[in-house]
């Protein structure tokens, strides 16, 4: 069964198939400009929704990877640890906590607007602190291949 998204338009609402898949526009060669357009969300070793927009897979990127991340209300992510690579949040929506560091014993909590920079294999865990919102963040990360190098990290709670 396909799923229907609602579009709202000038005129009303739309009934729209949504896509499995991303709609990749353009050649994967490194000469041509790639658009992504995502499809439904991906699951991810975070235990979270994702959007995977550029990667190696999708745009041919060799040394990055883009991509949207959803914590659904009163949610959280897995705790875990990006080997060997860095990352960038842009927190486009809501209240985050991250509990940080060897042991998660460290934390920050981030709003809306914040940029974010997560150093390679420090063990992390995000929280969205509203029990009625999700949490929308962009992340990027200098590695194309954004899931490999992810290891779930022992949560000692």
């Amino acid at each position: 069964m396909r799923k229907l998204l609602l579009m709202l338009t000038a005129m009303g609402l739309l009934l729209v198939a949504a896509r499995a898949e991303p709609t990749i526009i353009g050649e994967r060669d490194g000469k041509d400009v790639v658009t992504v357009r995502a499809g439904e969300a991906t699951q991810s070793k975070q235990g979270l929704p994702n959007f995977v927009g550029i990667s190696g897979a999708t745009a041919g990127a060799k040394h990055l990877s883009l991509l949207k991340v959803v914590i659904p209300p009163g949610g959280s992510g897995e705790a875990h640890v990006h080997k060997g690579y860095e990352s960038a949040i842009y927190l486009m929506q809501g209240r985050v906590e991250t509990r940080y560091g060897e042991g998660l014993k460290k934390s920050v909590v981030n709003v809306a607007g914040d940029f974010i920079f997560i150093p390679p294999d420090v063990p992390h865990q995000p929280f969205n602190l509203s029990d009625t919102e999700p949490a929308i963040a962009i992340v990027t990360r200098n590695d194309p291949d954004e899931q490999e190098h992810v290891l779930v990290y022992p949560n000692k709670k």
